[in-house]
């Protein structure tokens, strides 16, 4: 059963978009960090280590952020948008969840998997791989998850030059609604 949000999102709702954002963006950086930079910033294998284990956290997190988003309904977008741009948001969203947090911490389960690498989520407990270990597609599975998170990147910036367009240029509360200190 869901309920009406016409106030704005629930403080849960912000918690899980901002703590999201904030692992997703830390992983995808360290991301960079442990393969661009591989032979100076990560050696030994700790960034990459320390990147799985971050990545990871985001699968199961974003069960619970889907349910609380299927119980609760968002607030509704202004009518000043237009139509078409209340549509370009729900898709959007939709690539957002799709990409940056399924496709994206999957196919890096993926590409561990092949190579035979465990994912430790936070120092609790091993990920199972996806599949069995294959030299052979190894180079597949890291040019799959390469390019998922470059198109991840992309997907992420729009979205905070979006949400920045809407506060700075439409003034129109949508960021408002999404910041943390505001109240619902």
């Amino acid at each position: 059963m869901s309920q009406s949000n016409t106030d704005g999102y629930t403080s849960t709702a912000k918690w899980l978009h901002w703590g999201m954002a904030l692992v997703w963006i830390c992983s995808w950086g360290l991301g960079i960090l442990a393969t661009h930079w591989r032979d100076e910033l990560n050696p030994h294998h700790e960034l990459t280590f320390l990147h799985k284990a971050l990545a990871s956290t985001l699968l199961f997190v974003l069960v619970v952020r889907v349910a609380w988003r299927l119980m609760n309904r968002p607030p509704a977008l202004p009518e000043s948008m237009s139509p078409l741009m209340k549509r370009g948001a729900m898709i959007g969203h939709i690539l957002l969840y799709a990409v940056a947090l399924i496709a994206l911490p999957l196919s890096g389960w993926y590409w561990s998997s092949i190579a035979d690498k465990p994912i430790l989520v936070l120092g609790l407990f091993l990920l199972p791989p996806l599949v069995a270990p294959d030299p052979d597609l190894y180079d597949l599975a890291k040019y799959i998850h390469t390019w998922t998170a470059w198109c991840c990147g992309v997907l992420v910036g729009g979205h905070l030059l979006v949400a920045l367009k809407h506060h700075f240029l439409d003034k129109d509360g949508i960021l408002d609604g999404m910041l943390p200190n505001t109240k619902n």
